[in-house]
């Protein structure tokens, strides 16, 4: 089979460093989002973790039912995921009552276990094995996982532990900055720092969007929720425009 049909087959992007630019947009987005949803409207955490749960089903079942990648389809689907792991683990966090500390864990535990499932079952945990619907719904309740752990654990190094929102993003970045070096200067497994990126990316992207939209007396920019996920979006499409996404070859 040759490379352009091995790609037909995959309906996920090739990981440029356009992807990590939109997917850094993506949950910045899902952070005012989410936030815009629960807190601005009032409509509380379960109730918007229900209402973008439901837009999530809806927008996987429209990516698997795809033949081909989209980058409408998917980063549609990726902000459902980011939106959705804002208000469960706000939800997780805060209504539960087990502390950013206890749903930290929790994720870690939920996001193991499903890493763990899926190599069992499809025997490789590369975004390039995305090729039949089995691992599709591995690969989205993954990273639905990660999102929500991100979140989450963005939430604990500003609250818990106190770090504020500019030492939390530098952290984080410089976090990134490492897992790009070892990308580049090192023979670690790609699929492991892909995975280490997706997940680090999310709490980046928390704490960015909670200093955009959080009270100036809590250290944030009190901008608008809703103007600020307006502009965050306009910048995921405006950069979807300007560079084109090809679909990664997919691996047997």
């Amino acid at each position: 089979m040759d490379t352009l049909q091995k790609q037909a087959l995959t309906k996920v992007p090739q990981v440029t460093l356009i992807f990590w630019l939109v997917k850094i947009l993506a949950t910045t987005l899902g952070e005012t989002a989410g936030d815009a949803l629960s807190m601005s409207l009032n409509l509380g955490y379960l109730v918007s973790s229900v209402i973008f749960i439901g837009l999530f089903a809806i927008a996987v079942a429209i990516q698997i039912r795809s033949k081909h990648y989209s980058s409408s389809i998917y980063w549609a689907t990726i902000i459902a995921t980011t939106t959705a792991g804002t208000t469960m683990a706000d939800f997780a966090d805060r209504s539960l009552g087990i502390g950013y500390t206890g749903g930290t864990l929790l994720l870690v535990s939920l996001l193991c276990m499903s890493f763990s499932i899926w190599y069992v079952s499809a025997g490789s945990l590369s975004n390039q094995s995305i090729n039949n619907t089995k691992t599709e719904c591995f690969y989205w309740v993954t990273i639905l996982l990660s999102q929500t752990l991100g979140t989450a654990l963005g939430d604990w190094t500003v609250d818990s532990a106190g770090l504020g929102y500019d030492v939390s993003a530098l952290i984080f970045g410089s976090l990134l900055l490492v897992l790009l070096a070892a990308y580049l200067w090192s023979s670690i497994s790609r699929t492991l720092l892909f995975w280490l990126s997706f997940i680090l990316t999310r709490p980046l992207g928390a704490v960015v969007g909670d200093f955009l939209d959080k009270p100036i007396s809590h250290g944030g920019l009190e901008f608008s929720r809703f103007s600020a996920s307006a502009a965050l979006l306009f910048g995921m499409v405006l950069c979807l425009m300007l560079f084109k996404q090809q679909a990664a070859t997919t691996h047997h």
